[in-house]
């Protein structure tokens, strides 16, 4: 990541390779007039979803955690929490399909999607955009070879290619592994193939692009 104590530098790439309208003004402004309507739309679902969270289990509201952003800059991503609060910050980063950390209520929260709501103010306040690669934690992307470093220069996005097409990402993932072989297994076959698809949105983005990205994950949403 770009910092100025240089510990982090994966954003340091050129992003020659992207379209104007990853990096323009214009795609923040969709971003801005898209978001709000649909925060105020979902609304009244979030308020739902967080009684349902609050009668899961002990614990706050909302699961935060630090993931790489624009320009190789952290940020504190939002999302309803799934799991039970004391293991939600101590157990792997990884999750599996039956994950014994997801309350009851959390798999239905997590197979809506509707715990991913609360990232429409992660949009609101810059740190991430409609549609983007997604973002990951610090610790998986360290090993980043140059191009897919030059991923960070976007603004990640609450859903991308890359995201519909891993829709099922925990089914892909060992079972009854431990964290070490887990997170081996996601760095090595699961993230290069997703990097791959992000850059190749990134070359092609377009607002039509992104409208369709978002006509897809509403369409997924719905059959799931």
């Amino acid at each position: 990541m770009a910092r100025a104590d240089g510990k982090r530098n994966r954003a340091d790439q050129p992003a020659t390779r992207f379209s104007p309208w990853t990096l323009s003004r214009s795609k923040r402004l969709f971003d801005l007039l898209m978001s709000l309507p649909l925060l105020a739309f979902a609304a009244p679902v979030m308020a739902v979803t967080a009684l349902a969270v609050r009668a899961s289990s002990p614990g706050p509201l909302l699961f935060r955690q630090a993931r790489v952003g624009k320009d190789g800059a952290d940020f504190e991503i939002l999302k309803f929490r799934t799991m039970r609060y004391a293991a939600n910050g101590n157990g792997p980063r990884l999750t599996q399909r039956e994950d014994s950390r997801i309350t009851p209520i959390g798999r239905l929260i997590r197979r809506s999607r509707l715990d991913e709501l609360p990232q429409l103010w992660n949009v609101i306040r810059g740190d991430m955009s409609l549609v983007g690669p997604r973002p990951d934690v610090p610790e998986f992307l360290a090993g980043l070879k140059p191009e897919e470093a030059s991923l960070l220069k976007l603004r990640p996005g609450i859903t991308s290619p890359a995201s519909l097409e891993f829709r099922h990402e925990d089914e892909l993932l060992p079972r009854d592994a431990g964290e070490q072989e887990m997170t081996r297994h996601y760095v090595e076959q699961i993230l290069p193939e997703k990097i791959r698809l992000e850059l190749d949105y990134a070359e092609k983005a377009t607002l039509l692009t992104d409208l369709k990205v978002l006509f897809k994950t509403t369409a997924v949403l719905f059959r799931s």
